[in-house]
């Protein structure tokens, strides 16, 4: 075998796995496009991206010579997708009050219950304290 990693490559898919694709080098080499490799987004089922007989450009990943595994990617040789631009100094959203027909339905909020809780809880404290005084 005289495959380079990272050269790029002319291949033709011999066969088509759950896991990946089987493509053939030339007459003699295939190697494995796993499935993270096949695209940029997310494959659920390689048979929506790939059929067997397809021309396909791939990245030559590694050669393990012992083995004769050839791994290969055709996600990295296609230009990646342009990403949305992430927003700076996000805002947490304003905390919703409870609204007095909620509450009338018996509908509480966390911060409602919390501010109950820990009024049981300060009263609580407050009657053990008097009678660890006493």
């Amino acid at each position: 075998m005289n495959f380079e990693v990272g050269s790029i490559v002319e291949g033709k898919v011999t066969g088509i796995k759950p896991f990946g694709a089987f493509v053939a080098l030339n007459d003699e080499v295939q190697g494995l496009v796993h499935i993270s490799e096949v695209s940029h987004s997310f494959v659920k089922d390689i048979n929506d991206v790939l059929k067997v007989g397809d021309a396909v450009k791939v990245k030559i990943l590694s050669v393990d010579e012992e083995s004769k595994k050839i791994s290969l990617s055709i996600r990295q040789t296609q230009e990646a997708p342009a990403q949305a631009p992430k927003r700076e100094n996000r805002r947490p959203a304003p905390k919703k009050q409870a609204t007095q027909q909620e509450a009338s339905k018996g509908f509480n909020t966390l911060e409602a219950k919390l501010k109950e809780w820990l009024k049981e809880s300060t009263d609580r404290q407050a009657q053990l304290n008097k009678r660890l005084k006493k």
